[in-house]
């Protein structure tokens, strides 16, 4: 029998592997050379040696060890094996814990995110801790009914945020038909739930489509008496129609004026992770106006690696609100146009002033381009030569109407 003054002054031996003090009924105390000391109970299932650890002196006292070694052997008695018994309470365990709505949307997170692109990753898991995890986060899978989501949906739609709710009824279905799937719960109460919230009216950027208007937006812009950077950018979306994002994030490397030609990486452009991963780069050609706005900004920005870097620090980009909120300052407000608008009023004005462009050629140009592997896979068609044309007359078009010269009228239709 052992004394805890015998364990606590216990050591291994120079040159052993182990130090083995044995306390009875299959307990010991295992001393490492490096000094720590564990407690085991070795019995024998099944006529061969097995041993179930106890925990670390002075832990677990000695005392405490022989209560474990006890109990551990009325287990064995009952005619079960401890050791298994142990994995099997430690298996029960985190199945436990991994019922919850909180631990099973994160396990699915973490599946999932791999396939995703990185922002829809990094805003599912937002949208969710946000709205869903403080309400619903410990309860078990299964025990989650449809009124009980839908009160946390009303909570988000209560705040005026539509689209927010309605992305997670979605993404709540994608917690449960999951946990059917690894057989933690046995329904998806947010598939009872499709007609249940206030409909989601989708409202479209705001742009100019009328050609004055446009001539006066043009003026204001070539007056705007803030950041040249911003006013370069401004300029810049008028001429080519990107998204604003592309834009904001523009890089030096993208620009070869050479060529006459910015290229967009593919990791860039908006799209799933597929398209990201397996899509070709967006060619946009410049035409010389915007090869001048370029040049002229090169000598401001051409040192670093954005054409339009933040006021406060290089290492970023333009910030997101910075378009809009110069739109704002000069009398555009979020009801007649905002930095995604430049785009429709492309197209639209493209196709309804500028005869014998095809919708192919400015969908090319918009980077358009069919979903899916296979649309992907067989739309390969970038119409570069028509697209070339288009840039130079959507340029000399604009700078027409900034100086207030000729509109070109409304293509008449066929009779």
């Amino acid at each position: 029998m052992l004394t805890d003054s015998e364990c606590r002054k216990a050591v291994c031996p120079p040159g052993k592997p182990r130090l083995r003090l044995s306390d009875g009924a299959g307990l010991y105390l295992e001393i490492a050379p490096t000094g720590s000391k564990r407690w085991f109970w070795k019995f024998y299932p099944d006529g061969k040696e097995s041993r179930l650890a106890l925990g670390s002196y002075p832990d677990i006292s000695l005392k405490a060890a022989r209560q474990a070694r006890d109990e551990a052997r009325r287990t064995r008695q009952s005619g079960v094996n401890p050791a298994q018994q142990r994995k099997a309470d430690k298996l029960s365990l985190k199945t436990s814990n991994a019922t919850t709505f909180e631990a099973v949307g994160r396990e699915f997170h973490e599946e999932k995110r791999s396939g995703w692109s990185p922002n829809h990753a990094k805003q599912w898991l937002r949208c969710v801790a946000k709205d869903l995890f403080p309400h619903l986060g410990s309860l078990p899978l299964s025990s989650i009914k449809a009124p009980m989501l839908l009160d946390v949906l009303r909570r988000v739609e209560k705040r005026g945020a539509l689209q927010q709710a309605h992305d997670l009824r979605g993404y709540a279905g994608q917690v449960f038909r999951y946990g059917i799937q690894t057989g933690r719960c046995e329904t998806n109460p947010a598939s009872d739930l499709v007609q249940a919230l206030k409909a989601h009216t989708v409202k479209h950027h705001s742009a100019l489509v009328d050609p004055v208007q446009i001539g006066g937006l043009l003026r204001a812009i070539d007056s705007y008496s803030g950041q040249p950077t911003t006013q370069a950018a401004l300029a810049l979306s008028a001429l080519l129609f990107q998204r604003p994002g592309n834009i904001r994030a523009m890089e030096w490397a993208w620009v070869d004026t050479a060529a006459e030609m910015l290229t967009i990486p593919t990791a860039n452009m908006k799209g799933k992770l597929y398209a990201k991963t397996n899509g070709r780069p967006h060619l946009v050609p410049l035409a010389p106006q915007a090869i001048a706005l370029l040049d002229d900004l090169r000598p401001l920005t051409g040192h670093g690696r954005y054409v339009f870097p933040s006021i406060r620090t290089g290492e970023r980009c333009m910030s997101d609100g910075t378009l809009n909120a110069a739109l704002s300052a000069m009398g555009y407000g979020s009801d007649s146009m905002r930095a995604h608008g430049f785009r429709a009023t492309a197209r639209t004005v493209i196709i309804e002033r500028l005869s014998g462009i095809p919708m192919d050629v400015i969908e090319a140009q918009l980077a358009h381009r069919k979903s899916g592997p296979l649309g992907m896979a067989y739309d390969r068609a970038d119409y570069m030569d028509q697209r070339r044309a288009m840039m130079v007359v959507w340029a000399e078009y604009l700078d027409k109407l900034r100086v207030g010269g000729q509109v070109v009228p409304l293509i008449p239709k066929a009779a």
